[in-house]
């Protein structure tokens, strides 16, 4: 095991029987100064420490979980969701860094001037550490250098309509540009992909029949979208990646890109891991979002598409909005707003299915915690390591708990996760090795160059 470095201080002592270490599971004290991991030792070796805290048996010692795909809305829509209810559903799950989508706020984040908007709306406002996408639309591929030197960790883009007017979508002859300037800055691309051609030419929702919602978004729509993206990236040899993915199609495709050398990666969620179509029910718009969750049989395939490595990270795409948007009061799934709220419950949804599968959970960590991080950059984040932040987490990993809506901590309390039994409680959160209670408010926004907080 690596030593302690050479300080006399140690902050925090964590003693932990099952500690994920280099991803293995093995008895471990942890070893915190000033918000970083300074070692990492075998258990009780009898260092002195300010504070110590010692897992329970049926606890882990696992690296804060990492979501690099979460809309918080503010500034703009803080009535869908802000920065302190965004950041406390985080905390809550354990998770103790999260990265900004671009849109659904107002401005959404196509500027630097943009940028510098949304940070100053989460000074003083977020409970885990928080970074920033920015976004590319037809008409600001000028601004993306300056959005980069601002400190944003990629950007995003849609190749169809995006569901709000001032994100608007990339064509074909965009994306080349795109990914033509991006390769030039070394930049990372994160792509909705589905076709717009696709979907103009698939049926119509009708109504609250969630069968119809799947049919008017089908999978050729993702496939047709990722081959454009692949070609444009083996073109230009910008790194590109797939957010959301929901289709065996889809990770067919991925797969054969990978093996042919194109720098792409991909994401899945956990809604799509979880939940399969033959089980939602008509007219319960908590289901819905874009691309939409289907069946079975695509489940399977993207749990074998994590296991093989063409499938990058798990996250979790939380875009809520406000019930109204939802239709919860009539339940028309081709009105309503497409987007899960799960960032409080991703992460045990995840787990509780993985378990089912007898997947262990080193996997899942390396998933939603170790891969982000380094989707991102984010070297000190993601790992129980020497150097790393000191974001930790006390996981019961087969305490159960019911999802009622009192302990929602988002915004508004619909979830498609209400009433779900899931495994993995957080018994205690610590982000640069400070306790996360309700009235803490440490976390810092982070810069892409460093990762710290942009001086």
């Amino acid at each position: 095991m690596p030593t302690v470095s050479t300080v006399t201080i140690i902050d925090l002592a964590v003693h932990a029987e099952r500690a994920l270490i280099d991803g293995v599971l093995r008895p471990a004290t942890v070893l915190v100064r000033q918000g970083r991991i300074v070692g990492i030792t075998d258990l009780d070796t009898g260092t002195v420490a300010g504070r110590t805290h010692r897992l329970a048996t049926d606890e882990v010692l696992i690296p804060g979980l990492v979501d690099t795909h979460v809309h918080v809305n503010e500034p703009g829509r803080t009535e869908w969701e802000g920065f302190d209810s965004a950041t406390a559903a985080a905390a809550a799950a354990g998770v103790t860094t999260i990265i900004d989508m671009p849109l659904n706020s107002l401005p959404p984040t196509l500027t630097a001037a943009a940028l510098d908007v949304k940070r100053r709306a989460a000074t003083g406002k977020v409970r885990v550490d928080t970074g920033f996408w920015g976004g590319v639309v037809p008409g600001n591929l000028g601004d993306l250098p300056d959005l980069f030197a601002a400190g944003v960790f990629g950007v995003k883009c849609f190749l169809q309509d995006s569901g709000v007017p001032e994100f608007p979508p990339l064509d074909r002859d965009g994306l080349r540009r795109a990914t033509e300037i991006l390769a030039g800055l070394g930049g990372l691309l994160l792509v909705h992909a589905e076709d717009p051609q696709v979907l103009a030419a698939a049926p119509s929702p009708d109504g609250r029949r969630y069968r119809a919602f799947v049919d008017s978004r089908p999978d050729d729509a993702e496939a047709t979208a990722i081959a454009s993206v692949v070609e444009a990236a083996a073109a230009t040899g910008c790194r590109v990646h797939i957010v959301h993915l929901s289709s065996a199609a889809g990770a067919e495709l991925i797969r054969r890109a990978k093996a042919e050398g194109v720098p792409i990666t991909a994401e899945t969620c956990p809604h799509y891991l979880t939940l399969a179509a033959e089980t939602i029910p008509d007219g319960a718009p908590q289901f819905k979002c874009c691309p939409p969750i289907r069946g079975g049989s695509d489940q399977d395939a993207l749990w074998a598409a994590l296991l093989d490595g063409t499938i990058d990270i798990v996250v979790t795409d939380h875009s809520p909005s406000t019930p109204a948007l939802k239709r919860l009061q009539d339940g028309d799934l081709g009105l309503a707003w497409g987007g899960i709220a799960g960032l409080q419950f991703g992460f045990a949804a995840t787990w509780t299915e993985a378990r089912r599968r007898g997947i262990p959970l080193d996997r899942v960590v390396g998933w939603m915690s170790t891969g982000p991080a380094d989707l991102a950059g984010l070297a000190h984040k993601g790992r129980l390591a020497v150097g790393a932040d000191a974001d930790l987490v006390a996981l019961a990993p087969d305490a159960e708990f019911v999802v009622t809506a009192g302990q929602i901590r988002h915004r508004h309390p619909v979830t498609p996760y209400l009433g779900a039994t899931l495994a993995g409680m957080v018994r205690t959160c610590w982000l640069r090795g400070a306790v996360l209670a309700d009235d803490v408010v440490a976390g810092r926004l982070l810069a892409a160059d460093t990762g710290h907080h942009p001086s």
